[in-house]
């Protein structure tokens, strides 16, 4: 069953919906702060004026905060997920315990059931001593 793209990024939705939400209303209350501040000290309403200020406090803002969350959790994925050695160990260990169980249990069998399981979840098997253990027979 195929899930709509609406299903399987929601939150991304979500969180695209609220940044827009915020970006417009930062602009559009921008403007009214502009213009008031402009007529108060008696200067010109420009539109150039106004872009050049509400840029200038975007990127301060999105430097501050968007780019520094953005890096946390970006980051911390990626390196949590992606490659890090630290994200596999726990990992690698568990899941040699559950070969080895396996293979303990049903010797006959283990081999086919690992590679069973490792076709349902794209063929991830990262305990490495297991694949090797696997291909030279032993």
């Amino acid at each position: 069953m195929k899930q709509s793209i609406w299903k399987l990024y929601g939150f991304a939705w979500v969180t695209a919906g609220f940044f827009l939400i915020s970006l417009i209303g930062h602009w559009v209350f921008g403007w009214f702060a502009y213009v008031n501040e402009q007529t108060q000290f008696g200067h010109p309403v420009e539109f150039s004026g106004y872009m050049v200020e509400m840029l200038r406090d975007t990127l301060e803002n999105w430097q501050s905060e968007f780019l520094q969350l953005l890096w946390q959790v970006a980051g911390l994925a990626f390196l949590l997920y992606l490659g890090s050695p630290q994200s596999k160990e726990g990992d690698d260990r568990v899941e040699a315990k559950i070969d080895a169980i396996l293979a303990a249990v049903d010797p006959q069998n283990a081999d086919k059931l690992i590679d069973e399981i490792d076709q349902e979840y794209c063929g991830r098997h990262t305990d490495p001593r297991w694949a090797a253990m696997r291909k030279t027979g032993k």
